[in-house]
C-alpha cells in the first residue's frame, strides 16, 4: 500500500508543475498569462457548462477527464502556441514526439492499473477521432478565442493573427465538435478582423 501511495503522490506532485507552464493566451481580463493548470481546470468547467453543445453519444464525464489530463505533457514539452511565428510547430512531428515522451514519463509515474488508462485517454484526445475527443478538442480551441475577445484582441495582435489563420487553425476544430459555438464566436469577431 505504501509503494502504491508513493507512486500516486509522485504523479500528483509532478502534475502540480503544470501550474508553472505559462501559455500564450492571457487571462480574460488581460492581466497576465494563463498557466496550463488554470487552462485545464477552466476547460473542465467549459465541458460541464456547455454539455448541451455536445453531439450525440458524447460522454461529458470522459470529456472532463480528457481535458484535465490533456496538457500534462506540457510539464516537459512546454506550451507551443498555435499562432506563434512558427505555427506549424504546434502540430509538427517533433512536438508530437516530445509530447509522447513526456506522456511516457509522466503517466509512467502511476501504478500500472492507473497510468495506462490515463495515457490512453490522453492519446484519444490527441487523435481527436472519437465523439468525446472531438468535443473536447473543440472546447480546447474555443476557450483561448473567448479570452482574446474578452481582452480586446489579446495575443492575436502580438502574433499578428489573421482571420484565415484563426479559421484554419482553430475554427475548423471548434466547428467540427461544436458548430453552434463556432457560429456564436464568429459573430463576435468583427471588431478584430474587419468582418
Amino acid at each position: 500500500m505504501t509503494e502504491r501511495l508513493e507512486a500516486q503522490f509522485a504523479f500528483l506532485m509532478e502534475a502540480d508543475r503544470l501550474k508553472q507552464v505559462l501559455r500564450a493566451t492571457s487571462l480574460a481580463d488581460g492581466s497576465r498569462r494563463e498557466n496550463s493548470g488554470e487552462h485545464s481546470w477552466h476547460l473542465a468547467l467549459y465541458a460541464m457548462v456547455l454539455a448541451d453543445q455536445a453531439g450525440p453519444g458524447v460522454n461529458i464525464d470522459r470529456v472532463i477527464r480528457m481535458l484535465i489530463l490533456h496538457d500534462l505533457v506540457e510539464i516537459d514539452a512546454g506550451d507551443v502556441p498555435i499562432h506563434s511565428a512558427n505555427g506549424a510547430a504546434h502540430a509538427s512531428p517533433a512536438t508530437a514526439a516530445a509530447e509522447a515522451a513526456a506522456a511516457d514519463r509522466i503517466f509512467g509515474l502511476l501504478p500500472g492499473d492507473i497510468g495506462p488508462p490515463l495515457r490512453a485517454l490522453w492519446e484519444e484526445f490527441e487523435e481527436a477521432e472519437t465523439p468525446d475527443a472531438v468535443f473536447a478538442k473543440s472546447l480546447d480551441r474555443v476557450q483561448p478565442v473567448l479570452h482574446n475577445i474578452a481582452s480586446g484582441g489579446g495575443t492575436w495582435r502580438e502574433y499578428n493573427v489573421t482571420y484565415d489563420q484563426l479559421q484554419e487553425r482553430v475554427g475548423q476544430k471548434v466547428a467540427r465538435g461544436a458548430p453552434a459555438l463556432w457560429a456564436f464566436v464568429q459573430s463576435r469577431l468583427g471588431g478584430y478582423f474587419g468582418r
